[in-house]
């Protein structure tokens, strides 16, 4: 590409953001007023879902609190987000007084071991208790935690998806080699447009590799995957392991921000999730759910003395604290970033966390509806399904394993059109010796319909150009 090109190129996209909405198909109304950057958390108590016009400019609010770049639209949410501008303010405030009062932090964040009232400010968001939640480093942290602290032995079997994170398989990889644990793939049900894909068929892949798979001691999943965004069954999915006395560790990092999620309802015995992504918090923040001081694990692994080491706690000799303040304490720790975690969280419950998944789903739908009537022939892998959805769709136009015409088609997208989306890969059937590949797509609140809009009709344009 020459230099002049390159130049009219750059012209041409930010003149295509700024004109998307004209291709609209009578885009909601949006309001004009600037919201404060300090907001206050009764500013966002509305009940508007069935105002149309409020729920409108509630959103506008919402997207008004994030510095996103406006010369390009952010649809990638799925590997990490933005934070909100009053959490990103408050969050620069308390590093200056950690730098300044570090031996006290000026008593900003209360008592040791400092993440306390930020717990207790959380925990009823995610329908926990305040002992079962630790703020983690990410997913992989907690994923890390769990996986490594059980005490398994040779011979035992761990149940896990063929369409899991690293998060999972590295540590997976890790008690196989080192305690001789097998484990156990279980093989996804994987949409691609044109199936009957249900929730009945993923709990039927459980059940199956469960009676076919003596001493399973552990179910592990993505409550959504990263893979292609379906929504797994989660609640049943851990009813099912109750059934054969298993406990079940969820990998939720596509959940956490997204969904209304009530742990104690979904009942399963550990979920690790990041604060980064949909959740909007700062890098290397996370959440870790504990149930109930992992006591059900003493029913289900009563052969072994000790069922869960905390390997990853400076506290691991101190029963006495609790299982949360043990893996919550890991000598020195960043505060602020923690803090601002808890912000984006209390913000995101101020909304109100069924809104948000509303308004996620929403645009999902949209997504969806506007790709399936714009590439009718275009592999889909995100089912457009109540019971599956997921604020992730993923597509591919092309052939499944041309990854360089995919990996051109998403380059071409962001600086052809100022749309930013990302490239999966991954196994439709786990014996495959190669991988599929598709386009991913992630819409959170600080888009809307124009984006949506936009976004689909830069696809199709992309689309005719490239074939």
């Amino acid at each position: 590409m020459s230099d002049s090109n390159s130049g009219l190129k750059g012209i041409n996209r930010r003149k295509f953001i700024q004109g998307s909405a004209s291709f609209a198909v009578a885009a909601a109304s949006l309001g004009s007023g600037v919201f404060s950057t300090n907001v206050a958390a009764s500013d966002w108590k509305q009940n508007n879902k069935h105002d149309d016009k409020k729920t409108s400019k509630l959103w506008q609010k919402v997207k008004k609190e994030f510095v996103l770049d406006k010369k390009s639209v952010y649809l990638n949410t799925g590997t990490t987000g933005s934070m909100p501008k009053h959490v990103l303010e408050q969050l620069e405030d308390n590093n200056k007084i950690v730098a300044q009062y570090p031996w006290d932090m000026d008593g900003k964040f209360g008592s040791w071991p400092y993440v306390s009232e930020m717990v207790e400010d959380i925990a009823a968001g995610f329908g926990a208790n305040t002992d079962e939640i630790i703020l983690s480093r990410n997913t992989t942290d907690g994923m890390c935690s769990i996986l490594n602290g059980l005490h398994f032995e040779s011979g035992d079997v761990i149940l896990t998806t063929h369409h899991e994170h690293v998060a999972a398989t590295s540590p997976l990889n890790v008690v196989k080699q080192r305690f001789g644990v097998e484990v156990v793939e279980v093989q996804l049900p994987v949409y691609t447009g044109t199936e009957n894909v249900t929730e009945d068929d993923y709990i039927e892949a459980f059940r199956d590799a469960l009676n076919a798979n003596s001493n399973v001691r552990l179910i592990t999943f993505s409550h959504i995957t990263y893979k292609t965004g379906t929504k797994l069954p989660a609640k049943r999915l851990c009813d099912l392991a109750k059934q054969y006395g298993i406990p079940t560790l969820i990998d939720g990092a596509h959940t956490i921000g997204m969904l209304d999620l009530d742990l104690h309802d979904m009942d399963c015995d550990f979920y690790a999730g990041a604060g980064h992504k949909w959740q909007c918090g700062p890098g290397a923040t996370g959440i870790l759910y504990v149930r109930d001081n992992a006591s059900r694990l003493n029913d289900y692994w009563s052969d072994r003395t000790n069922p869960l080491w905390l390997i990853n706690s400076s506290l691991s000799h101190a029963d006495y604290l609790g299982t949360q303040v043990q893996m919550q304490y890991i000598g020195n720790d960043n505060y602020p970033a923690k803090q601002a975690l808890a912000d984006s969280c209390k913000m995101w419950d101020e909304i109100g966390r069924d809104n948000i998944e509303e308004r996620v789903f929403e645009l999902s739908r949209l997504c969806k509806a506007l790709l399936s009537k714009a590439l009718p022939h275009a592999y889909q892998f995100a089912p457009n399904d109540d019971d599956l959805l997921s604020g992730i769709t993923t597509f591919n136009p092309f052939e499944l394993t041309d990854e360089e015409r995919l990996v051109e088609f998403r380059d071409r997208l962001r600086n052809e059109y100022g749309f930013i989306i990302r490239t999966t890969d991954f196994k439709l059937y786990k014996e495959d010796t190669v991988d599929s590949h598709a386009l991913r797509i992630s819409t959170h609140i600080y888009n809307d319909e124009d984006d949506i809009r936009g976004l689909v009709y830069a696809i199709e344009n992309l689309y005719k150009d490239m074939v």
